[in-house]
């Protein structure tokens, strides 16, 4: 007698996840169409036990490609600061929506308040039963989230609280890949004979953050190069209004400049090059600078600006896929995910 079919078996035939395969068969979380026919169709033409009573493979795909019953409800967008089109947030919740309206869900959005966030308060306009899930983009308080995963309601983190790495919050966490690019750079920097690399940003203001400047100091580490503390402006002030400023000012100690600072984002190498220009130093003469995020800002530039390039539209797909799988499973395990991320070398790099 043949052996049985299994999902493994499936999946190692088409070379997709077990898990792929699973959505498909089951028709539960968020799939892609073709995705989802392609793996139906070799269930069939494998003979997987719960496919026996189909007539034909299009008579199958038919009965199983149905749509589930559309949910009802919302989903709640929690951020704590306003987001612009330059903000990879923008694009990634545009994807966002239009994933969960397909299921049926509205989005409703909440701004969190300075006063919000110090009472430990909800917005006025949030309802909780209506609430199916909620997504937190920019919060970072660590008090905060900690309150809003005891609401006991499905939640995800586009990136975090520095905090949440000794105290693990209660919802899963997405993040972009911080590290690759910045790895890949200062490789190719040493190749180049660079050895003089600082970084600028608030180590401690999100993991993004964190992570990134963590990057930096392994990758200087694994590169065999030496990390010079005084090019390593991590705790100037927090991030703001006054942030400008105080750059200026611990810019104008340096005696020297390094060969290459990187920076936590594109807006605080965007205030870097402005305090450049008043200090009359020129990029990429006078030193190099990248960037994270590839904003919009980043590609107008002269030179244009060397960055990570965030890829918004897979963000917002994984978004929408962990939530919901939150909603139908609540009992998963926590978990935190990374899309990739990828170097583009431009003009400020002198490439």
């Amino acid at each position: 007698m043949a052996n049985k079919v299994t999902i493994q078996d499936i999946a190692d035939a088409l070379g997709v996840s077990r898990n792929t395969v699973s959505k498909a068969i089951n028709n539960t979380g968020i799939l892609a169409d073709a995705t989802r026919e392609k793996v139906l169709a070799k269930a069939v033409e494998m003979g997987y036990k719960q496919f026996s009573y189909a007539n034909s493979m299009e008579d199958f795909l038919d009965k199983a490609s149905a749509k589930k019953p559309l949910a009802t409800g919302d989903i709640a967008f929690f951020s704590g600061s306003f987001l612009d089109n330059s903000h990879f947030a923008s694009t990634m919740l545009d994807k966002f929506q239009y994933e969960i309206t397909q299921l049926g869900y509205g989005l409703t959005m909440q701004r969190i308040t300075p006063e919000n966030v110090e009472a430990l308060s909800l917005p006025a306009s949030f309802n909780k039963e209506r609430t199916q899930g909620i997504i937190c983009v920019e919060m970072f308080n660590q008090k905060y989230c900690e309150m809003l995963c005891e609401l006991n309601i499905p939640i995800l983190f586009v990136d975090a609280p520095v905090g949440s790495y000794t105290h693990q919050l209660a919802g899963d966490v997405l993040l972009m890949d911080n590290t690759t690019g910045i790895f890949t750079l200062i490789s190719e920097m040493k190749k180049r004979g660079v050895k003089e690399i600082g970084f600028i940003g608030e180590s401690n203001h999100c993991r993004s953050f964190f992570e990134r400047y963590v990057a930096f100091r392994n990758a200087m580490f694994l590169n065999g190069l030496e990390i010079d503390e005084k090019y390593c402006l991590t705790d100037i002030h927090t991030h703001g209004p006054e942030y400008f400023a105080c750059l200026f000012e611990k810019l104008s100690k340096l005696e020297k400049l390094p060969e290459l600072f990187i920076c936590a984002n594109d807006f605080v190498a965007i205030d870097l090059v402005n305090c450049l220009k008043i200090q009359k130093h020129s990029y990429p003469e006078d030193v190099m600078i990248c960037g994270f995020d590839d904003s919009a800002e980043s590609k107008v530039m002269t030179p244009a600006l060397t960055t990570c390039h965030i890829h918004s539209q897979i963000m917002g797909f994984t978004a929408a896929n962990l939530l919901v799988s939150r909603i139908e499973q609540p009992d998963l395990n926590y978990r935190t995910v990374y899309t990739e991320a990828n170097l583009i070398l431009r003009g400020s790099t002198k490439d």
